[in-house]
Order: C-alpha cells, then structure tokens, then sequence
C-alpha cells in the first residue's frame, strides 16, 4: 500500500554539502576513442570525433573541445538590424572557433558561420559601456544547457536596472513534457474533435476543439514523445521545432483535411489559403448587420456550421419589428432565429459541407410567405452569398443582387480579420531545469508565484500557468528566429531566462558563485568551457516585446 505524505516543501539544502566540481564526466569505457569528446548536453551522450558534430548539430568537437556551435542571442533595444553582427568571445583562442575538419556552423537564421563572418566580428557593435546596461538582455537562445542539471546555469548575469541590482539566469531548456496549442483561423472543418493529426504517417497530435473562428490542435506532448514508437517520436520531434521556429509543416487529420500550417502565415486547407476569419457566428452577424438589412430584405439567412441566423425570427428583427418571412429551416432550433445542425461540417458555405443554400431550407409557411419575398443567404464571411425573390409557388428564384444589398455583404467581408496560424509553445519547466537556478528548486517556483521573478522564452514574455510547477506558455512568433532545436531522446530545446532582483536570487538560493556581471559575461561568455557557446550574436530587442528586465511575470 503506498503511503502519502503531506509536507508543507523541500527543507533548505546545506550547500556546504553540494559537490562543487562541474567537469566532464570520465570516459565509460577504455575503447573511447582519445580524441572523441563525449557530449553530456544530453542524455544520449554522443561520441564526438574532432570536428564533427552531435546528433542534435548543436555541440561540436572542436579541436577536443566541446562547444555550442550557434552563438547566444543578446537583445538589445534600438538595436538595428544590420547591426545584429556576430561576435566572437574573447579569451577563447582563434583554433577553437573552427577545426580544420568541422562541420560547418549555422547561425541563429540558419546560415552557415564561416571563419570570414567570424573576422568580420571583431570588433564588437557593443563596446561594453555599462552605462547601456539596461538595453541588454542575454536570452537563452543558443546558451547552451544546465544538463545533466547538477551544475549552474551556463550564463547567470548580473545588471543594473534603474538602480536596482537585477541578476538574470540563462539556460537552454531540454523539454519532454512540452506541446504547442496551434489556432487556425477558419470556418473549414478540419476534423472531429480528438481526431487523430498526423504528419508523415505518424500520429503527432489531435483536434480539440472550436474557437471564435478558429479550430484548434495539440501537437506534440510527452505521450507522443516518448510514448509511441521511435518513429513517432522522432517525427513528432521534427513538426515541433519547425512549427516553433516558424516553418511550413504539412499535417493531415484523420477523417478530415489537408493542411499546411505555419505560425503568423494564413494557413492552406486542402490546397486552398483561407482568406478570412468569419465577423462571428451566423446569429451574431445577423444582429450586427440586422439593421443596415432592413427595408433592402425581407429575410436574410447566414448559414453557418454551429449557429445558423434568421433574421426576422431573430430578436434583433423582432426588435425591428420585421414581419415573419414564413420562413422554415432545417436543423435544430434552439432559440428564435437560431439554428444548430442545418448542415453536416464540411468546407462549403459558413464551414457546411453544402454547395447549395437553398438545401438548409424545409420550405415556407404558405399562411405567412408571399410571392416576391426578397431573401438574402450568406455565409459568415460573406464569401458566399446569393439573392432570391419567391415566386408565385414560393420557389426562391435567384436573381441578380442590388448594389446596395451587395455592399453590405461586401461589409461582412471588410469585417472579417485576416486568417492566420497561431503556435503557442506550452512546457513545464520541471525540477531539473529549476536546479540550474538553485540549490533549493521549489524556491524558484514559489518566488514566480510570487511575482518576484519574471519568466521570459527568447527574451518573449511567458504566461505562467496557475497551479503547481512552473508551466509556461508563449507565442514563438515573439521568440527570436531559430529558438527552438531538438535532442534525439527525442525532446524540445527551448529557451528559458529567470529575472529577478539580486538580493531575492539570494534569498532563494540562487548559485552566488557563478553570478557575473553583464560585461564580463559579454566578454568572455559562459562561466564554462564544456559544451559553451564561443560567439554571441546581436538582435533587435523589445518592440512589440515588453522589455524582461522591468516587466513583472504574466502569472495565470
């Protein structure tokens, strides 16, 4: 019988008791090559020969050195772009940058790093005047990792900010418990709800739900991960780094369609780019536009896949004081002038799989319909739309628009925002990662709850998700280019920084040792040499972006 134990957290750790010895691992096996390197940056620990790279491309073997080969990410306010030049640290030598045999380097944009970009760095844009102390952030993106997570952070950096002694903790997070929640912006049924996503084959998620105009996905998650098979793993991998540094990714759903998707770009429903987000529901547009209809309709119906409007049994026709039209609908109707389930989802009129309006109507009161009744069907978007008048059977005969129906349907259009992807990446900073921090890893996680320490991804403001644990969700469109990168275990890497004052980084525990402070760290890099990046790399900071070092977390 297993016996639970309610404690109110971890006591305090006697840091006198902690192994200070931060080196690499002694090799496992006498038949190790001498002059591999065995890359622990993560837990499959690669046997690097000089010059090579690992299974992930981001650590290296250069000249028996380990090495990050992307250089970190600095944000820097005002910063403009043909300034964002790379630069190298001081006080590695000039062997370690590139070995003879090395495979080529990528920046952060994914162009290949050659020795003339490094030469043509010399001269840093930022010449380490504290004074512009505060327009500097270094981010996570290429910093290298806290695993296997018994050592510090690679950059812990103290500023001044305001005067206010700030420090900020800078890691690369290897994520396993991590998904990305993606919001497609279209009426178009993709798929069922929990329906399989699949890309290659592999299943790499599911459909959950329906939005305001959206349809939204989970991809990716620790069940997919590590749960199924390599493959699936692996591949699932893949569609989560190039969906979170902004690439195209084709997925298909089961039962459902074929999509292309990519984070601030309309997305592509079985070949076809969607164009608009639907103004609201079908009841909704109905009363927007209720009164610019009167007098030029005598019924206007938006035909849409959950809530189908009529307008003169809709209130706000009734408050018109609009006459019956004797109009009688398919479907389920819940309240006066709205109906659920005319039509099955599809990708026709309003997200319907109908081709033909006229297919949702049952047929007409002949004790309230007349002849010459003017009727108006239209999607949500008004993509689609057709104008009938009765005739004397009281068959809707379609006939050309008037110009001025025309332009308010032209108006529900101009109302739609455009379609667009939306990726949120969702992890939970686990207890491994929060060690890099502090010797007392709960600490951290109550000082966020606390809103003593504010979460940033690249630099991008995360919201920290109520509840235990330090769960962080951010939109990658804010994040640096090229921020997320994947480890054959197969997990996520994403960046991650801790802000804080200086004197409550203490407080928690925080690693005083390894504090630095924001010029020696833009000099001479990581406080290591295993597995550390050997070049940083500028970038415009802020904008649309609340600058970390004076902004408060986003806590749910």
């Amino acid at each position: 019988m297993t016996e639970h134990t309610k404690t109110d957290g971890l006591p305090d750790v006697d840091s006198s008791t902690l192994p200070q010895a931060f080196g690499h691992a002694r090799p496992r096996t006498e038949r190790m090559s001498g002059d591999k390197v065995e890359c622990n940056a993560c837990p499959v620990l690669c046997q690097i020969s000089d010059g090579r790279c690992g299974a992930c491309d981001r650590y290296a073997n250069h000249g028996g050195v380990l090495v990050r080969v992307d250089p970190v990410v600095v944000l820097r306010r005002a910063l403009a772009q043909e300034d964002a030049s790379l630069v190298p640290f001081a006080g590695r030598s000039r062997g370690e940058l590139a070995a003879p045999d090395a495979e080529p380097r990528t920046g952060t944009s994914g162009e290949p790093v050659t020795d003339a970009d490094v030469d043509d760095a010399v001269t840093p844009a930022w010449n380490g005047d504290l004074l512009r102390a505060e327009d500097v952030f270094v981010t996570g993106v290429g910093s290298s990792t806290t695993y296997p997570d018994y050592k510090p952070a690679p950059f812990i950096v103290s500023s001044k900010v305001r005067d206010v002694d700030m420090v900020t903790v800078v890691t690369e997070g290897i994520f396993s418990y991590c998904s990305f929640k993606v919001k497609i912006d279209t009426d178009r049924f993709l798929g069922a709800e929990q329906a399989n996503v699949r890309c290659k084959g592999e299943v790499v998620g599911h459909v959950t739900t329906a939005e305001y105009g959206s349809q939204m996905l989970s991809l990716g998650g620790v069940h997919h991960l590590t749960g199924g098979s390599k493959k699936e793993g692996r591949i699932t991998a893949e569609v989560m780094r190039e969906l979170g540094n902004r690439q195209a990714v084709e997925l298909t759903i089961d039962g459902g369609a074929q999509l292309v998707i990519e984070a601030g770009k309309a997305p592509i429903v079985n070949g076809v780019q969607e164009q608009r987000m639907r103004v609201g529901c079908g009841s909704a547009a109905v009363g927007i536009f209720a009164q610019q209809f009167a007098g030029l309709a005598d019924e206007v119906v938006v035909v849409d896949d959950h809530i189908t409007g009529v307008l003169t049994e809709h209130q706000a026709g009734r408050c018109l004081d609009m006459p019956r039209s004797g109009i009688q609908m398919r479907g389920r109707k819940s309240t006066p002038g709205r109906y659920f389930q005319v039509a099955n989802p599809g990708t026709g009129w309003g997200g319907t799989d109908i081709a033909d309006p006229l297919s949702i109507i049952e047929g007409w009161d002949e004790g309230v319909a007349r002849p010459g009744l003017r009727l108006l069907m239209t999607s949500t978007t008004g993509e689609h739309a057709s104008w009938y008048v009765l005739d004397d059977a009281l068959r809707p005969v379609e006939q050309t628009m008037p110009t001025e129906v025309r332009a308010i349907v032209e108006r529900i259009g101009a109302n739609c925002e455009p379609s667009l992807c939306t990726v949120l990446f969702l992890g939970g900073a686990g207890g491994s990662l929060r060690a890099g921090v502090t010797e007392n890893p709960v600490l951290l996680t109550r000082a966020i709850k606390q809103a003593l320490v504010n979460v940033t991804c690249g630099g991008a403001p995360a919201y920290v998700w109520p509840g235990g644990g330090i769960t962080v969700m951010v939109d990658v469109a804010r994040m640096p280019a090229n921020s997320f990168g994947t480890v054959p275990t197969p997990a996520i890497v994403a960046p991650i920084e801790f802000s804080m004052r200086l004197a409550d980084y203490q407080a928690l525990g925080g690693h005083m040792d390894y504090v630095r402070d924001l010029g020696e760290v833009l000099h001479s890099g990581a406080w290591h040499n295993d597995g550390a990046p050997v070049s940083l790399q500028w970038a415009p900071g802020g904008g649309v972006n609340p600058w970390p070092l004076v902004n408060g977390p986003q806590l749910g």
